[in-house]
């Protein structure tokens, strides 16, 4: 089924559950290009023994900043909420990229901007309600219609308002401002709430339909889940789940090691062994993205400078072990509009030296500081992946400081509103497209006002625009024109690389990591060794 098709009633359910310092990292990282860690382990547990414990143990890199339905689009936030307390109407399959009926059985376009849903029966709230066709038009009201500026709303709608209508008690229609093609696979990131949910605050305590329940949040230490004994499809196979976080990767892979932990996420290559982890295509692309209304990041010769002094084999191969590729793109193969013949930009150092030099020539204050953000923890060896990007800067003549911050300062240079009066900014960002298709790349990141865009053109924003129209072929050969468009004319990124995952693994329990896993961690999914089938 493609996108924008009618969801036949009939389909079952799918069953639940300092620069200079570069050299010496580089150097002394070579060999790990080949690291037997980097082979995927613990994917079929074969021969292996054992029952289920009652608590299902999962160490993450970071706490959640919230646990708040309509921020699960946040993948520190996503990891744990989505799809383990909360459940959306319609959820993608990561694999094969098809919507599959969740909360909602069916939906149909019945109109150019409306489309009709049916929901399923016989399902409960955490808290004993009866989940009808009012909680699912109030959860989507809460999420794009209200002021509680959820994450999803910009991310995934764009902030455009929908128009709800209940129509029986366990139908509703949803009515979108002009004709939406991909409709139920935005529809796929709400999840959905009682109508008792406050809508002046967002909660610290959420109530879903999911398969697990929220216990208990004891900040800063760990959150615990126990099973939804009501759940209303397969239950989960561990009756508790405990997340905790701990920020250096050794640290999770050694709780793996040490029977500790049953799942851990984000290793690093150097921890990872064919005993403790999994490798897997994670969905996310590595960026540089270029502030284009500061200088000298508002000169294009600046920008196409910077662009083709990235080293991306380098750094894939060696700071990254192996575990990405070059990118030239800001998404992946699988995504609706990525370009598998669009070649990243070849690294030309002296070119790019001569532009910079062309554009200081014409005025352009290259001696200003550009500072080069990261995200502590974003990805193994994101320290060491900023200080080469620095240096290939630096060699242009470019003077660029590095500075790493938590998640929380991150994302103010990361959103709109941007900080102000800071300079130039090369914000390193990863950026994952979990819904499948690039028009919501290019909504964030393309567009001149999008909510993680700081320039754009007009060009550009009628291009996107009129991709988001279309379905099909037409679809996919549009937002390709969109992505060859931003590199060509625009250049507000320089793609660094595609990205791979290490998701370390107990050989007690039995995971399958996907391309959602590291947004959206399904424990239902989880069985103990010896028991997939179950």
């Amino acid at each position: 089924m493609t996108i924008g098709e009618t969801m036949p009633s009939s389909a079952p359910p799918r069953p639940r559950g300092g620069p200079s310092r570069t050299f010496a990292v580089v150097t002394a990282l070579a060999a790990l290009a080949a690291f037997p860690g980097c082979t995927v382990a613990n994917s079929d547990a074969a021969g292996s023994t054992g029952t289920a414990g009652d608590t299902l143990r999962v160490v993450l890199a970071q706490e959640p900043p919230t646990l708040e339905p309509c921020e699960a689009s946040l993948t520190s936030t996503g990891v744990v909420v989505r799809s383990n307390i909360t459940e959306p109407l319609i959820e993608r399959d990561p694999e094969s990229g098809e919507l599959e009926p969740l909360l909602a059985t069916a939906w149909e376009r019945t109109g150019p901007s409306t489309w009709s849903l049916d929901l399923r029966s016989g399902v409960t709230f955490h808290d004993g309600q009866e989940f009808t066709a009012e909680d699912a038009a109030f959860s989507i009201d809460r999420a794009v219609n209200s002021g509680l500026a959820c994450n999803v709303d910009g991310y995934v709608f764009d902030g455009r308002d929908l128009e709800v209508e209940v129509t029986g008690d366990l139908s509703l229609s949803v009515t979108t401002e002009v004709p939406d093609p991909i409709l139920p696979l935005r529809l796929s990131f709400i999840e959905v709430v009682p109508r008792t949910t406050s809508t002046e605050h967002k909660v610290r305590e959420p109530v879903g339909t999911g398969p697990y329940v929220l216990d208990g949040w004891e900040t800063g230490v760990s959150i615990s889940l126990r099973r939804n004994d009501a759940y209303w499809g397969e239950p989960p196979a561990y009756p508790e789940a405990r997340y905790v976080w701990r920020s250096e990767p050794s640290v999770r892979a050694a709780m793996i090691t040490r029977g500790e932990a049953d799942l851990a996420t984000a290793l690093n290559p150097e921890d990872a062994t064919e005993d403790n982890s999994v490798a897997y295509p994670n969905n996310e692309t590595v960026a540089l993205r270029l502030d284009g209304r500061e200088p000298p990041l508002d000169d294009i010769r600046v920008r196409r400078a910077i662009d083709m002094a990235v080293e991306r084999d380098a750094i894939a191969s060696t700071l990254l072990a192996g575990l990405a590729e070059p990118a030239a793109q800001l998404v992946p193969e699988g995504v609706v509009g990525h370009d598998p013949e669009l070649r990243g930009t070849p690294t030309d150092p002296e070119a790019a030296r001569e532009l910079v030099a062309e554009a200081a020539a014409d005025g352009a204050p290259i001696d200003r500081r550009i500072t080069l953000v990261a995200r502590n923890g974003m990805f193994p060896r994101v320290a060491e992946t900023a200080e080469a990007l620095q240096y290939q800067m630096a060699q242009l003549g470019l003077n660029v400081r590095i500075e790493m911050l938590d998640t929380a300062a991150h994302l103010q240079y990361q959103l709109r509103p941007l900080p102000e009066n800071v300079g130039p900014v090369a914000l390193l960002i990863m950026h994952g497209n979990q819904t499948g298709d690039a028009a919501f790349t290019a909504s964030q990141y393309l567009l001149s006002e999008g909510a993680q865009s700081t320039f754009g053109t007009e060009e550009l924003d009628a291009e996107i625009a009129a991709a988001g129209e279309l379905s099909g072929a037409d679809r996919q050969e549009a937002l390709a024109g969109v992505l060859a468009h931003q590199n060509a004319d625009v250049v507000q990124y320089a793609h660094v690389a595609h990205m791979r995952g290490l998701m370390g693994i107990s050989p007690a329990v039995h995971y399958r990591p996907n391309s959602a896993s590291g947004d959206e961690l399904r424990l239902a999914e989880v069985r103990p060794a010896g028991r997939e089938g179950s």
